[in-house]
């Protein structure tokens, strides 16, 4: 068990969470959180928004019984971690944007984080997209060259992908979807990586709950991935 450090309401479903424990998260990884007993059955995978070793913290949404426990939760409380997990974005260098769309813009921030300090001549441009009130602007605008913040429209509409040598995405899968279109036309396909959030039971590819099809056969989106190339997953 570990114990909550802070939970911030950020907006009206949107709650940042920091965490007390030794961990050696990289970027695009997740963990499966739990603060109950019995009920609800499955614990939730939550990406990880940052980490320094000592703490991790989790940008989550309120969406459903599970997430409204964890926005529930004080300083003191105790919470379940199983983590960190999955096989995260790659290690590259060049200039990289990242691209994230409502919730998923949570893995983004440690991801700038982390290529910034691996390679501090990387840059770094960030597009977020949201269908409402906007959060973490200023932590986001600190880990890049430039911001660039589309409310209620498409974020894939203000990128260019023949501007970058590697794009990483997360957010809804029609997103992720337009994304690759719109840089396989430029055949700049092979530049991309999308993070899968598929529905997850387990977290270590024992159930088969988020398996999801590849061009060399099924993969688990919690073991496998939750990050592929998206020519492995849209170059069918």
């Amino acid at each position: 068990m570990a114990k909550i450090v802070c939970n911030k309401k950020l907006s009206e479903d949107f709650f940042l969470m920091k965490v007390e424990e030794k961990n050696s998260a990289k970027m695009g990884q997740f963990y499966m959180l739990r603060a109950w007993e019995n009920f609800p059955v499955l614990s939730r995978p939550i990406s990880v928004f940052d980490s320094d070793g000592q703490s991790v913290s989790f940008l989550y949404k309120v969406a459903g019984q599970g997430t409204g426990i964890f926005s529930a939760l004080k300083p003191g409380d105790d919470i379940s971690l199983q983590g960190p997990l999955g096989n995260g974005f790659p290690a590259v260098s060049g200039k990289i944007a990242l691209v994230g769309g409502g919730v998923g813009i949570a893995p983004l921030y440690l991801t700038a984080k982390t290529l910034m300090k691996n390679h501090p001549k990387n840059i770094i441009d960030i597009y977020l997209g949201f269908s409402g009130q906007v959060v973490l602007i200023e932590e986001f605008d600190k880990v890049s060259r430039e911001l660039i913040v589309d409310i209620g429209g498409f974020i894939t509409d203000k990128i260019n992908p023949g501007n970058y040598d590697y794009i990483f995405c997360c957010g809804p899968e029609a997103m992720m979807r337009v994304l690759y279109d719109k840089c396989n036309a430029l055949q700049r396909g092979k530049s991309l990586y999308v993070s899968m959030e598929n529905r997850m039971a387990c977290g270590i590819g024992a159930c088969l709950v988020c398996t999801c099809k590849n061009e060399s056969g099924n993969k688990k989106a919690c073991k496998d991935g939750p990050v592929f190339p998206a020519d492995e997953v849209y170059g069918k």
